[in-house]
């Protein structure tokens, strides 16, 4: 016979506690203190991809400063590369050439912007090369996950 999950006492039934909600807000996470400066989202293919797009630890830093700046699909963001080069604690010749290396993989463009006439200011930088290889990278991740997927499933039912 099953214990019931509840306690008969008199006319009272004590019903068991509801299960405790998992955290899984951003605030239970890292704190509403650190919370209130925003985050990034970034997809969990980049992260995964990393090695196969053969991006080192400091571009893969360059990215995600450039992707901090990344408001609108449409709107390339734009950082100096000296604020870069004070928030990953480079110089801003290093964030340079590691820009030049992204730009080589084909993972970000360049695009020159300008106030006025001749008053050139920071570049901006298309992301659409990364987002484009990631877009070809994909079927090959969802293949592999389909398989692990199938491998859990047929282990369960052995």
């Amino acid at each position: 016979m099953t214990k019931a999950p509840y306690t008969v006492t008199a006319n009272v039934i004590d019903l068991p506690s509801p299960p405790k909600k998992r955290k899984h807000k951003m605030d239970d996470k890292w704190s509403p203190k650190v919370m209130k400066f925003g985050f990034t989202p970034l997809p969990n293919l980049l992260l995964r991809a990393q090695a196969k797009l053969k991006i080192a630890p400091d571009e893969f830093n360059i990215l995600v400063q450039l992707m901090l700046h990344w408001w609108d699909a449409d709107d390339d963001p734009h950082l100096a590369k000296e604020t870069i080069a004070l928030r990953i604690g480079k110089s801003a010749r290093q964030v340079q050439r590691y820009i030049t290396r992204l730009e080589k993989k084909g993972l970000l463009t360049r695009k020159p912007r300008y106030l006025g006439k001749k008053a050139q200011t920071s570049n901006a930088y298309s992301l659409g090369g990364l987002v484009t290889k990631l877009k070809l990278l994909e079927p090959e991740f969802a293949k592999a996950a389909e398989q692990v997927r199938l491998k859990k499933k047929k282990l369960e039912t052995a």
